[in-house]
């Protein structure tokens, strides 16, 4: 073990802006992330050179995230970093059957509950945020045992194991971020969905979805809003006429913005969730 770490931290204005910043973290070699107020941090093994490495991540982060990054970094003593990281995350039910919980935690969950097992290698994708809390309250009685799902930027794949987990029989995957999909594939056999949930690495756009026409039972993108307007319409003919869409990521005051292009699109509003300053949505078509 190192007798020192790196100790790096880079302020996040916003949930999304610190998913970039964690996914070029882990990039960069970094074992994981934690989201703290406004900000991500990790610890990296001592680089021989610490100015040319903090320069050349703080470049990467700015070319992910299209802002100079605010960036921080010190030498901390050895310490056992895994176990600060993962001081923070803890098992957690969402909804009336949903219980998510880290790989090192056995959680209480009774007969009928369903436990999703997330090795998240960063405090993203494990239930601890709202928008997905959102979508797994959302989907819990919108899932067909038997149906077909895709789910939009799958991330550690937690919303994709839910829904196979809840019954359908196949969910499409998919994640245009590359270096996600191995902790994805990890978390899918963890929890025994395998043959059911297929990983593709690919951009969910218009071009995407028209390969996929009246294909989808349920729809789950937990993206920002300004990615999804676009694609109301082409959703809506991705999915069968009784299927469902749910929405995240958009805040609050985002809400009527939503709902204006998603009637212009002709969806119509079923239910709604709401936490912190997050907005979540499901929808039918009209």
């Amino acid at each position: 073990m190192p007798e020192r770490w790196l100790y790096v931290v880079v302020r996040s204005p916003s949930e999304w802006e610190a998913e970039l910043l964690a996914e070029g973290l882990l990039a960069a070699g970094a074992n994981g992330v934690e989201q703290q107020p406004a900000a991500v941090s990790t610890w990296f093994p001592p680089p021989p050179d610490p100015e040319r490495f903090v320069a050349r991540l703080r470049t990467e982060l700015a070319a992910r995230t299209g802002s100079d990054p605010a960036l921080a970094w010190e030498w901390r003593a050895d310490a056992d970093w895994a176990r600060e990281w993962r001081r923070g995350l803890g098992a957690r039910r969402v909804g009336q059957r949903l219980v998510v919980t880290p790989t090192w935690i056995t959680p209480e969950a009774g007969p009928a509950d369903v436990v999703i097992s997330i090795d998240p290698q960063m405090a993203f994708g494990t239930g601890e945020h709202a928008t997905t809390r959102g979508v797994l309250r959302l989907m819990e009685s919108a899932v067909r045992t038997g149906g077909r799902v895709l789910d939009v930027g799958t991330g550690s794949a937690i919303l994709a194991i839910a829904a196979a987990r809840l019954g359908a029989a196949a969910v499409l995957a998919a994640e245009h971020d590359a270096d996600a999909l191995g902790n994805a594939a990890e978390n899918v056999e963890r929890n025994g969905v395998a043959g059911r949930v297929r990983l593709q690495h690919a951009l969910v756009d218009e071009r995407f979805l028209a390969a996929h026409p009246g294909e989808f039972d349920l729809i789950l993108a937990n993206v920002l809003s300004g990615v999804l307007k676009p694609l109301l319409p082409a959703f809506r003919a991705s999915l069968r006429e009784s299927g469902r869409l749910i929405l995240s990521g958009s805040l609050a005051t985002e809400a009527a913005d939503v709902l204006e292009a998603a009637r212009r699109a002709r969806w119509a509003p079923e239910a709604e969730d709401r936490e912190e300053d997050w907005w979540s949505i499901r929808l039918r078509p009209a």
